[in-house]
């Protein structure tokens, strides 16, 4: 019968085999196990396995399940709307879907608040999905230049979601296009930002996201199932 713990030690040795592809290792790569509709025992036994970093969708839940296992680092990896902000704020270690400049606005505002700066993702539409939100790449120059006049907002990386299809080799080209853009931004001087995150890959292509450069991934079924 087929455990947690076995599928944890598959996936794991899946990071290792395709982190060796572009010379690193597993420990380069950050495995957020995403507890969307998982309860909380699941997620206790993935903790007891060794898994750090958790993503989840809504912030309620974020919060309900941080209150139980409050030394976990807990991800927000949904769409996160204006009015919710003052509730994930000094609650989520890192927010992967900042896809507007409304809710930058909105999170610096918070951070000034509480006096702290608040790390995040900026979300990036690669693929031009009308389902999907994020910035065109296209804009993401001119985004990251006017980060520089929100103090309490840092931007430590970049994040996007490819579209889903069978053959995983299907979102590389994606992938690609992302890494290239955190490079050509890296060589940039921006104000509080410092591209070190690729946020890229899923359950069922992460091992192409991580071989395109990815050190975050965010698996769920895989794991969970």
């Amino acid at each position: 019968m087929e455990t947690m713990c076995s599928r944890f030690n598959e996936i794991t040795e899946r990071i290792e085999r395709a982190a060796r592809k572009n010379g690193r290792s597993s420990k380069d790569i950050t495995l957020v196990a995403v507890t969307k509709t998982v309860e909380i025992e699941k997620v206790q036994e993935a903790q007891s396995l060794g898994v750090c970093d958790f993503g989840e969708n809504r912030v309620q839940e974020l919060k309900r399940k941080k209150s139980l296992l409050p030394q976990a680092r807990w991800h927000l990896i949904g769409r996160l709307q204006t009015n919710k902000v003052k509730d994930v704020v000094g609650q989520a270690y890192l927010i992967h879907s900042l896809d507007r400049w409304k809710l930058a606005d909105a999170i610096n505002k918070c951070g000034a608040v509480q006096g702290i700066r608040v790390p995040v993702l900026v979300q990036v539409n690669i693929s031009g999905e009308a389902s999907k939100t994020g910035l065109k790449p296209g804009d993401v120059s001119s985004f990251l230049n006017s980060v520089g006049e929100l103090p309490y907002l840092h931007v430590s990386g970049l994040m996007t979601i490819a579209p889903e299809e069978p053959d995983p080799q299907s979102s590389r080209a994606v992938f690609r296009e992302l890494a290239s853009l955190k490079n050509e931004m890296s060589i940039r001087k921006y104000t509080n930002v410092e591209l070190r995150h690729l946020s890229m890959g899923m359950s069922q292509d992460f091992e192409v996201a991580i071989e395109e450069g990815a050190d975050i991934v965010r698996i769920g079924s895989a794991l969970f199932k």
